[in-house]
């Protein structure tokens, strides 16, 4: 359809006008069902053309723009994972403002001709922090992430509590959009207790989830992953052509019925430091998607718009056998339909020529205006800010204790021993989760990367010298059995040819307060962890993304909003500046840099900057 504005029913964030989608808003007291296998709405067979897209990697004042463009491709359901930690940040208090108003981004999918698929976890994988389970769940290995005990469910069941408070009005036969609630999420590649899915099954009821319900898997796993009574999807990516008929080939040779839904079609992939750039072909897209409309099936693309992890929140893959550890990138790109900022791609296209074989004109709808890509002159940080001005007061131990173990969820730690006596031999830290820097006195001594499986060096150093370690935490681990095992700092012990060193200070940095920092004009070349800050200015509204090559790991904030994690390890030289988040006029920026960069420049460009990394460098 053409939107036009006569339909309009107010104006929403960033300015878009609300408007009235006529033939997808079911009425109040419509029900949604499972019948056979197909999904019934009203009684009337429904075909679920659905993105994935996450609120929390969205800017809020962007969410309509993202909606209207899924919708605009003719789309009718939104895809949403909700994520618990974010919410519960500390145990029992709840955030839903703002940015994690999770009732408003669904009555704005409503708004725009949406219906939606609830995907509450607790558990969600998503390439996110924990997989979406909060730290504090696992102050050591001792809990089991996805498990009936109850020191794992009693605080889930509470946070689905909590989110039905929220979400549970939102359901169809309550006049909202929500037309299916998923239980757990690809449990079948992690477990198969059976008890535990009922539980939690139970637990969501309990939550007020009343309607139909839902469960998604590979369909190598269905078997293990799955409740009998409740229809599941499948999730399969586009790596060849062909992998939407084996896929559906295999679940029918399993004997699994019920609705053909692909649950997740992976349209594209995601980014691990020190990784190529992870792409997958339109092409590939096209013919499974072909495949799957010429017969009528379901699908949500996986993702339709992926947006970006800010702040601490991306996550890692982390195999516990063979201890290989995979940090997620901040940008979730996914070569989606949608660029990180939002912008069709030529897979959208694409998928736009192709539905239009299958769909009628009037589910077709107009993009809204675009936003602009802004170029942004090179600009000074002249000012620097020591490290030392945001540590969090010390806590004391006999031996390292983890992040978690010093109510720590994210970001880093310093560790602080005085040698009691002169040592000269092998320093050994048990392991280093995830990038450690270590100092003697103050002068750098070396770099320790999880990733190489570093545990040590070579010292000599007097009695009375003090040895600092400041670890930087990356993501903890959101798939496989890593779940509730990835813990940050030092693991174990640290000692000096076998002899154990007794006595650590251990304090937070504390990077959620950039404001208490007192820069100063720069000097010379710092070394080793800073604070750097600048201000660029601009004439007009936009995005950009500002070129992070020539500075080494940390963060960034503009305006006082974290932008997520940058590396020289790459494959993501760059950093996504949303539009909202930029002032016409002056924009500070705050970059954390560990190592010291050659050179404190900036400049904003048009285009994430991807590069080619083909090996571990040195840190």
């Amino acid at each position: 359809m053409t939107f036009d504005r006569r339909t309009a029913m107010g104006i929403g964030a960033a300015g878009l006008a609300v408007m009235a989608v006529p033939g997808l808003a079911a009425p109040a007291g419509s029900r949604f069902r499972v019948e056979g296998n197909a999904f019934l709405l009203d009684g009337k067979p429904f075909q679920i053309l659905a993105g994935e897209m996450h609120y929390p990697r969205i800017p809020r004042a962007l969410w309509r723009d993202r909606l209207r463009k899924m919708r605009a491709l003719g789309f009718n359901t939104l895809s949403a994972y909700m994520f618990w930690n974010i919410h519960e940040q500390t145990p029992g208090v709840f955030d839903f403002a703002d940015n994690l108003d999770v009732a408003a981004w669904v009555r704005m999918a409503q708004e725009e001709g949406l219906f939606v698929l609830l995907r509450p976890g607790p558990y969600v994988c998503a390439e996110w922090d924990g997989g979406g389970l909060p730290a504090w769940l696992f102050p050591d290995s001792g809990t089991p992430a996805r498990a009936l005990d109850p020191r794992f469910m009693k605080p889930s069941a509470r946070w689905l509590k909590r989110l039905g408070e929220e979400l549970a009005p939102l359901q169809i036969d309550r006049g909202g959009p929500i037309i299916m609630t998923q239980i757990e999420n690809e449990y079948g590649a992690f477990g198969s207790d059976q008890r535990y899915l009922l539980a939690l099954r139970d637990a969501t009821r309990a939550a007020g989830f009343a309607g139909q319900l839902y469960m998604v898997d590979g369909a190598s796993v269905l078997d293990k992953g799955t409740l009998p009574g409740i229809p599941a999807g499948i999730n399969f990516g586009t790596f060849t052509q062909d992998e939407a008929e084996r896929a559906f080939k295999e679940r029918a040779e399993k004997g699994f019925g019920g609705p053909d839904f692909c649950s997740e079609f992976w349209a594209g992939w995601f980014d691990h430091w020190h990784e190529t750039h992870a792409t997958t072909s339109t092409e590939n897209v096209v013919a499974n998607l072909k495949w799957m409309l010429e017969r009528k099936m379901s699908v949500s693309f996986y993702m339709f718009h992926g947006g970006t992890s800010f702040g601490t929140w991306a996550g890692a893959n982390f195999d516990l056998d063979k201890n290989h550890y995979e940090p997620t990138i901040s940008s979730y790109d996914y070569d989606a339909l949608l660029d990180e900022a939002g912008r069709p791609t030529a897979k959208y296209a694409a998928v736009r020529k192709l539905l239009a074989d299958y769909l009628p004109a009037d589910r077709f709808g107009e993009l809204p205006p675009a936003e602009k890509a802004l170029t942004v002159a090179p600009f000074a940080l002249d000012e620097a800010a020591p490290l030392a001005q945001v540590l969090g007061p010390a806590q004391l131990a006999e031996d390292p204790r983890t992040l978690e173990g010093c109510g720590r969820t994210a970001g880093m730690l310093l560790y602080r021993h005085r040698l009691a006596e002169a040592v000269s031999g092998e320093l050994s830290l048990s392991e280093v989760r995830d990038l450690a820097l270590v100092s003697i006195d103050g002068k750098p001594a070396a770099t320790l990367d999880r990733r190489r499986h570093d545990t040590g060096f070579a010292i000599d150093a007097p009695a009375g010298a003090t040895i600092e370690v400041l670890v930087d935490a990356m993501g903890h681990a959101n798939y496989g059995k890593g779940l509730g095992k990835d813990q940050k700092g030092l693991i174990g012990p640290v000692a000096v040819n076998g002899a154990q060193l007794k006595g650590w200070e251990h304090r937070p940095v504390l990077i959620e307060e950039p404001g208490r920092l007192a820069f100063a004009k720069r000097r010379g070349a710092e070394t080793g962890p800073a604070f750097y800050r600048g201000a660029f200015t601009i004439s007009e509204a936009g995005f950009t993304f500002l070129d992070m090559r020539g500075w080494g790991k940390g963060y960034v904030w503009v305006n006082g909003h974290n932008l997520g994690r940058y590396w020289s390890a790459g494959p993501q030289r760059g950093v996504f500046v949303p539009a909202p988040w930029l002032k016409v006029g002056r924009n500070e920026v705050v970059v954390l840099d560990l190592f010291g960069p050659a050179e404190t420049m900036l400049a904003g460009v048009t285009e994430m900057i991807w590069d080619r990394a083909a090996k571990l460098p040195e840190a």
